[in-house]
């Protein structure tokens, strides 16, 4: 991810090409352009100047996870022994496949987990035998969501 460092500034062309494209990342540029009425070309300027400023972090294809039997999500806040142990910690955390984000947190964790699993026995694993298995980790306190009311990016 890079980091930028100043405001990028964006007119209303540029929000309106970036919504369409946050809604279907697939849209073909020629019927955002038909849509809004400027060149295919220019979209494709506006595009690279937003990439090259760090608004734009490249497109991906979302996955729906319960059709691969992923039902059961959770959040994990995670306490260490010690604040050195992090390093490790998240090294070790980005090795198991069920650890689908991970934040340094202020607060009482010193790290927060998101998780998807299959069900609740396999979340239970991946808690026991992986990352309570983990040097450094005293101990996790889990909250499994029961649904996913609200998902979306930032408003532009």
């Amino acid at each position: 991810m890079k980091i930028v460092d100043e405001k990028v500034s964006i007119d209303g062309i540029d929000k309106t090409i970036l919504n369409y494209l946050m809604e279907d990342a697939r849209k073909p540029i020629l019927e955002i352009a038909r849509s809004i009425g400027i060149s295919g070309a220019a979209i494709h300027q506006r595009l690279r100047k937003l990439e090259k400023a760090g608004l734009i972090e490249g497109s991906k294809l979302m996955i729906n996870p319960r059709v691969l039997g992923y039902t059961t999500m959770a959040f994990v806040g995670v306490y260490l022994d010690k604040a050195v142990s992090n390093p490790q910690a998240v090294k070790r955390l980005s090795e198991i496949p069920e650890v689908i984000e991970c934040h340094y947190t202020t607060g009482n964790w010193s790290i927060f987990l998101k998780i998807l699993c299959k069900d609740n026995e396999h979340l239970m694993n991946v808690l026991n035998k992986e990352i309570q298995a983990i040097e450094g980790v005293s101990r996790t306190e889990t909250f499994i969501s029961l649904n996913q009311q609200i998902q979306r990016q930032i408003k532009v």
